[in-house]
């Protein structure tokens, strides 16, 4: 029987973060703690209501998050130049070792989930999943949505 591809990939990334989630433990690091390093290592310096919606959680839990982040050493809030009102978060310096540490156990993950692929499946593989997020999150697409 075929599963809907929807299904599908809903329960490998489920599954790819609960082993990810495991991995990371081990050295000490919650989903949340890695899941905001990572959405910040991608847009460093935003703030943190766009912070928060790049995450789609609510801005007082990403504050507490970067509360903790901030008194860890890994992350720093800096005035924004714009708005003196306003606070950028960045990476801390202490923060690269973790995130270096955490993009192994990425790598060592990705390794055993694609076990057995060769080169060529692995490209499809991603070349597939890459134009369904390019068709989802492109204009057309939205505006198909909206209207």
């Amino acid at each position: 029987m075929n599963e809907p591809i929807g299904f599908l990939i809903n329960d490998v990334a489920r599954l790819l973060r609960r082993e990810f989630d495991a991995r990371a433990r081990r050295v000490g690091v919650t989903r949340a703690q890695w899941h905001t390093l990572t959405i910040l290592s991608r847009n460093e310096g935003c703030n943190q209501g766009a912070l928060a919606e790049i995450m789609e959680v609510e801005p007082i839990t990403i504050g507490r998050m970067i509360d903790r982040l901030e008194e860890a050493g890994l992350v720093e809030r800096r005035r924004d130049p714009a708005d003196r009102r306003a606070w950028r978060i960045h990476l801390a310096q202490g923060a690269q070792p973790l995130l270096a540490q955490l993009r192994g156990i990425g790598s060592g993950l990705t390794a055993d989930a694609l076990a057995g692929m060769d080169g060529s499946e692995r490209e499809a593989l991603a070349a597939s999943l890459s134009r369904i997020r390019n068709n989802l999150t492109s204009d057309e697409s939205k505006e198909a949505a909206n209207g």
